[in-house]
Formats: C-alpha cells, sequence, structure tokens
C-alpha cells in the first residue's frame, strides 16, 4: 500500500465510526466501469457502488444537470409545489403499471414507507386490525430498525434489541409455509425477486407468481423491493417484470440518481389512500437536484436500452463464467442471476479469490462466503467481461493445482 494510503487509513479511523470493514482501495476518481486510486492505478468496477452507478460513473449529462439545477432551485422542503418532482414522478411512474409515488432518501426509507402504507391502508382503508409483515429467509431489506426487524438477520440485528415487533419470516421458496403463515393479522408480503445480499438467489417464476396469487386470494399487498434490481438490472426496467407481475408496492433506489440520495415507494391509486397529508414525510425526498437528476436518468436508461443491454450483456457473462466452471471442475458450484445481477457460487470459501480479482484490478464483493457477486455498471465493454472471466479463470485454474 503507498504511503497516502496509510494516510487516508490512519485520518479515518481517527474521525469515523467504524460501521464499514473497508476494501484496501481508496478511490480518487471514477469515469465510466473504471475507478482510479491515489496512485493513479486503474480497476475494472463490477460493483457499481453496490448496483448504484447503473449508468456509469460521472455521465457528464448528470453533471451538466447538477450544475444548472443548483443555480436554480436546490432544496425549499415538501411544503411546496415543485415540478422537477413531477417530472421524475411521471417519467418514473411510466416505466410500470404503478399510478403514485412516495419520494425519499434511501432504500431502507423506501422500504419503511411500504411497511407503512401496508399497515395504514389495511387498519384505516380496508378497517382490517393487520399490521404484520411476512419476508423471507435470506433477505436483506435495509438498516434501519424496522428493515433489521424485516430482514430478519441475527447477525443485522445484535446489539439492537428490542427488536420491532410484526415482522414474520418465512423459508424462501416454500409456498405452503407462506399459506400457512397468512392470517387475519398479515397486512402485506415484501420480497426480493433477486435476493442480492442474500447470495444473488433469482426467485422462480412459479414461486413469484405463487407469491402474488396468495396474496390476491388473502386480500394483503404484494410488495416487491426493488432497491437493488430494478432500473434496468435485470434485464428488464423493473425485476417483477421479467415475471409479468403487478404488485401492490414496489421500492426503489440505488440507481435512481445513479449515486445522488434518492428512494421511492411506488403504489396504486387504491393502495396509496393509505397515506393522507400528516402521515408521512420527509424533509429532503425529491429536493429539486436529485428529481433532475433522477429524471435524466431514467431518460438515458431508456434512450441507451440498458435493459436489453443488461439482458444480452448478462446471459453473455453467466455463459462465460459456467464454461470455466465445466473446464475447471470443482471450483464454481453454480453460476445464477438475471440480467446484470451475477452471483458465481465457488465450491469453495472465496475470500482469498476475491483479494487476488482486487489485487488484479477487478472491484466486485463477496457474499455469503462463497458468492462473487457482480454487478456492474450496465454500460460496461464486453471486453471488461472478458477480461474479468480470464482473470478468474487464472486464478481457478491455480486453485485446482
Amino acid at each position: 500500500m503507498s504511503d497516502t494510503f496509510d494516510a487516508l487509513k490512519k485520518r479515518e479511523e481517527a474521525l469515523l465510526c467504524r460501521t464499514y470493514g473497508r476494501y484496501p482501495l481508496a478511490v480518487k476518481s471514477a469515469l465510466g466501469a473504471r475507478l482510479y486510486d491515489f496512485d493513479g492505478r486503474e480497476y475494472i468496477d463490477l460493483l457499481a457502488g453496490i448496483a448504484v452507478t447503473n449508468v456509469g460513473h460521472c455521465r457528464s449529462e448528470l453533471a451538466d444537470v447538477v450544475a444548472e439545477q443548483a443555480r436554480k432551485l436546490v432544496h425549499v422542503s415538501n411544503l411546496f409545489y415543485q415540478e422537477e418532482q413531477l417530472v421524475l414522478a411521471e417519467k418514473l411512474l411510466a416505466t410500470n403499471h404503478f399510478t403514485k409515488v412516495f419520494f425519499c432518501n434511501s432504500g431502507a426509507e423506501a422500504n419503511e414507507a411500504a411497511i407503512k402504507i401496508a399497515r395504514r391502508y389495511a387498519q384505516r382503508v380496508k378497517g382490517r386490525d393487520a399490521g404484520e409483515i411476512i419476508t423471507f429467509t435470506g433477505a436483506f431489506h435495509g438498516r434501519t430498525l424496522a428493515t433489521v426487524a424485516a430482514t430478519g438477520q441475527a447477525k443485522f440485528q445484535d446489539g439492537f434489541a428490542p427488536i420491532p415487533t410484526g415482522f414474520r419470516q418465512v423459508e424462501w421458496g416454500n409456498l405452503e409455509a407462506l399459506a400457512e403463515a397468512m392470517g387475519p393479522q398479515t397486512a402485506g408480503v415484501l420480497v426480493e425477486i433477486v435476493q442480492g445480499e442474500g447470495g444473488v438467489r433469482p426467485m422462480t417464476a412459479e414461486f413469484a407468481k405463487g407469491i402474488q396469487k396468495l396474496c390476491r386470494e388473502r386480500g394483503v399487498l404484494f410488495m416487491v423491493d426493488e432497491i437493488q434490481t430494478g432500473l434496468c438490472r435485470t434485464g428488464k426496467f423493473w425485476a417483477f417484470q421479467n415475471y409479468g407481475l403487478e404488485p401492490d408496492v414496489a421500492t426503489s433506489a440505488k440507481a435512481l440518481a445513479n449515486g445522488l440520495p434518492m428512494g421511492a415507494m411506488m403504489t396504486t391509486d387504491e393502495v396509496a389512500r393509505g397515506f393522507e397529508p400528516g402521515s408521512h414525510a420527509t424533509t429532503f425526498g425529491a429536493g429539486a437536484t436529485m428529481s433532475a437528476v433522477a429524471a435524466k436518468v431514467i431518460d438515458i436508461m431508456r434512450d441507451e436500452k440498458l435493459d436489453e443491454r443488461a439482458a444480452e450483456l448478462g446471459e453473455y457473462a453467466m455463459g462465460l463464467f459456467r464454461s470455466i466452471g465445466e473446464r475447471h471442475p470443482g471450483t464454481i458450484a453454480e453460476v445464477r442471476g438475471m440480467g446484470l445481477m451475477i452471483g458465481v457460487v465457488l465450491a469453495f470459501p472465496g475470500q482469498e479469490i476475491w483479494k487476488a480479482l482486487m489485487a488484479k484490478g477487478f472491484v466486485l464483493n463477496l457474499t455469503q462466503e462463497r458468492v462473487l457477486r457482480l454487478v456492474p455498471p450496465l454500460v460496461i465493454a464486453r471486453e471488461d467481461i472478458d477480461a474479468f472471466a480470464a482473470a478468474l479463470e487464472e486464478l481457478l485454474a491455480a486453485h485446482t493445482v
């Protein structure tokens, strides 16, 4: 490591709360699908800020929008009408079947809004004494107390008791368990079409459609967490569109403003009756600058057909990785994913492989100890995927010796 890196690390340890185990990399600048450290070394970015910079780092068009909007209007609060919010809402809702949106600042806040509207819709609109939210094992829905409760994993709840009640988990993929868990107390079912933190696990079409069917039969809201999967990541604009679903609620964040803080909870006119003035709010959500940037992000995604590109390039990449596994038995247990959300499941703990890949100039992350998770910018070049595949094969070939 360079002296600059060591100095930055020392400054951080003196200044910041220790909530992250940092990667051994200090990023000075970025462009497209490239990161650059303080020594000028170049890295191919296969992480995209954890599925955030879908249209690439430091797009000049977005920088222009920020500069122009910052000289016009930045923040006045949600006590006022703002055209920028409405332009964004129209463009966002045009990508799906929803008709109403609540804007906020993050994915956790979007999921909080979904939880709150599910409960309030059940209690104030439908007159049901219902508030329980059902989620699935392996889920990840955020870091607030409510979304940690929804996530249901002990490692995220450790030391934060008492954890809020009103959440129940059932086994991923088990429709019978879901049917048994649903009752008069159930207000909503919250799911990820592809579990990200859980190891890049896509739902089967049968499971996804079965959840929607059960929710319709029981009068329970079907809610989809699209924080990581939305905005063209999985080969459709929204992951639920891969299975022809029409959820009652969907949440979005991460890639919505390509790195600036923005979240959204989308729903229907009917379910939106659950909110009224004063029932929910946010100070910063959909400020003029964030809204203008997010609207431009959606334009770029549609103009460049990034959903189609993710589908095509994702299929190509997964084919490459499966071929590597076939050539080197005992190294890759499975390749799974949807679009450019890919998990390469190693047959052994992957920490050393992950470290070696970073040393070779490839930035990605490792989840569930064995899953190399790839969520690159959707504008990444095919040649970059080829270069990563070659580096991975070289490491796995050496591992088998």
